[in-house]
């Protein structure tokens, strides 16, 4: 390390390094310092259950990596990255040996909803004229919007609760398709503005679909890496700072943290009401996630299934509500709603010739402690017969080993904090600017502040943004 830096980023997840990378642009030293002995955060890849399977730590599928506003104008096919595509982005089993799938045309899905085909291609035909507008817009602070009509129109959709929204669809499989995806929320499915989730989700399907990179989460990270340390920027890795008074003297300090690590490393420069606002702040559901080595393809009775990258298993969307809304009531369901990934069916690194890795979590109360491994594969099981017999190796994590392994996931949530309608935009504290903070110099660049979690980098770069504004006089 140098003596000295312009801006230090603690924290290399995709906003860590999205922050650093903007900085570096332009032409400021930039230093990240990462906990971990790898760089990644939330995108990291190992070989968890046996060699030579390859399997994603925490994010498994990417839909907004290629249509983030910041990361998608970045070089990063140059080093190393490149996207790989299911035949169908997801699909929604049901209990009948059915399914309805996501593909990435929308035409193709619509066909596929019988009488709601036209009302599928109305609701979302819109989303997609105008969707680069709608990211600009959505994937940032509380502000006003650049494109306000474009907005309104889209505002009017999303605010209604996903059950509300459902009530348009008049078939199982356009309400369970549409559900699964909304569930992605972390939260019951009645709350206001979870329709904003599925929308948003299904019609970055129809833009650019539902990748993930060749090899691993972690290619993404990498690729992300080596072009901020092109530019001259510095990476320190097994690091992890617990107070500001371990770093280097510098003029900037933005953190990919959450309120409680914030609270840790920089509480003594804070104001007693930033602090107390901080302390209130509210986490979601945690996740317990399982990686499975398999002896062949999952044999799903859907052939859809087959085919598709990401599974969404609850059969309908009132039984996905009823379980979510228990798991939030902190009851852990014994049919839980289950997040189901299979990379090595279009992406042959993943695994041996002939064998498959397979990447699955359901929610439960935040810090539970339950192993939930027979509920969720017993959720695969239901709607792929034979399963159970392909398993050749396992791993597992609770609430706490997700947090022990990476810290912003606190009691098992991996939203950075409840990503409900109280905590929008106000996230971590209700300020002018949410990136901001009492202490002069000192910023949040986390899934903790707008818009929330994905990977999309764009609390990086708006926290980068504002910190370049403030500190450097570089309006952008």
């Amino acid at each position: 390390m140098k003596n000295s830096y312009d801006a230090i980023v603690i924290g290399s997840g995709p906003n860590g390094l999205a922050a650093a990378i903007l900085l570096q642009q332009q032409g400021l030293s930039v230093l990240v310092i990462e906990g971990r002995d790898e760089i990644g955060g939330g995108l990291r890849s190992k070989e968890l259950t046996l060699p030579g399977f390859t399997h994603d730590i925490c994010s498994a599928i990417h839909p907004m990596a290629q249509t983030s506003p910041f990361f998608s104008q970045l070089p990063l096919a140059q080093f190393g990255l490149s996207f790989l595509h299911p035949v169908a982005d997801a699909a929604h089993p049901f209990d009948d040996g059915t399914a309805a799938v996501l593909y990435s045309s929308l035409e193709k899905t619509a066909e596929l909803l019988g009488s709601d085909r036209q009302t599928y291609e109305r609701l979302f035909r819109p989303l997609l004229q105008d969707f680069k507008d709608l990211s600009e817009d959505i994937l940032g602070p509380l502000q006003l919007p650049k494109h306000p009509l474009t907005m309104a129109k889209f505002g009017l959709k999303a605010l209604p609760s996903a059950m509300h929204l459902a009530k348009r669809f008049k078939t199982r499989e356009a309400r369970g398709l549409f559900g699964g995806v909304a569930a992605h929320a972390i939260q019951p499915l009645t709350n206001i503005a979870t329709s904003a989730i599925g929308l948003v989700l299904m019609a970055n399907s129809h833009v650019s679909g539902w990748p993930a990179p060749k090899g691993g989460a972690q290619s993404l990270a990498n690729a992300l890496g080596a072009y901020f340390t092109s530019l001259g920027g510095e990476i320190v890795t097994g690091n992890f700072v617990k107070a500001l008074k371990e770093l280097p003297p510098s003029k900037a300090v933005l953190l990919d943290v959450t309120p409680k690590q914030l609270l840790q490393i920089a509480g003594e420069r804070f104001t007693s009401f930033y602090k107390w606002q901080l302390k209130r702040y509210k986490y979601g559901m945690g996740v317990f996630k399982v990686d499975w080595a398999l002896d062949g393809p999952v044999p799903f009775t859907a052939a859809a299934c087959r085919e598709a990258g990401t599974i969404h298993l609850g059969n309908t969307i009132e039984e996905i509500a009823t379980n979510e809304q228990r798991t939030v009531d902190g009851q852990h369901p014994e049919l839980p709603y289950t997040l189901f990934v299979q990379h090595s069916i279009f992406d042959k690194t993943r695994a041996p010739e002939g064998k498959h890795t397979a990447w699955g979590y359901c929610h439960v109360p935040n810090g539970s402690t339950r192993d939930m491994t027979a509920a969720i594969e017993n959720q695969v099981e239901r709607f792929a017969p034979g399963f159970k017999d392909l398993i050749i190796g396992r791993h597992v994590m609770n609430t706490a080993d997700v947090e022990a392994y990476n810290p912003n996931y606190i009691g098992g949530d991996i939203n950075g904090g409840l990503l409900d309608i109280t905590q929008l935009y106000t996230r971590p504290a209700l300020r002018w600017s949410p990136y901001t903070t009492p202490a002069k110099g000192i910023y949040v660049c986390s899934s903790s502040t707008p818009p929330g979690g994905g990977i999309h980098g764009m609390c990086g770069y708006h926290a980068a943004k504002k910190a370049l504004k403030d500190v450097f006089g570089v309006r952008l």
